[in-house]
């Protein structure tokens, strides 16, 4: 697997993912198309939608819709914000 990719999502050549980060078709896009800074980004805004939505990775319907936010935040789409969240400074 090549060191780097194209990111998608950064629009410029990075550090590649050494792994598919999910199951399916959805994580072999995002291993040739996503470079790590950027699934780290996904990473802490999933947080922040688990946090502030209060989801459970555990229930089927938050996962899916954790994966369809991820493919919209990834490759460009409809990425939904928590409502009042303010980022620490």
């Amino acid at each position: 697997m090549s060191e780097t990719v194209f990111c998608h999502y950064l629009k410029q050549e990075a550090t590649a993912l050494s792994r598919p980060p999910l199951p399916g078709p959805l994580g072999e896009r995002i291993v040739n198309e996503i470079s790590k800074e950027a699934w780290q980004q996904w990473l802490a805004h999933q947080t922040m939608l688990i946090n502030e939505n209060r989801l459970s990775p555990l229930d089927p319907e938050h996962r899916q819709y954790l994966i369809e936010q991820a493919e919209a935040f990834l490759f460009g789409g409809q990425v939904d914000q928590a409502e009042g969240y303010v980022p620490p400074e």
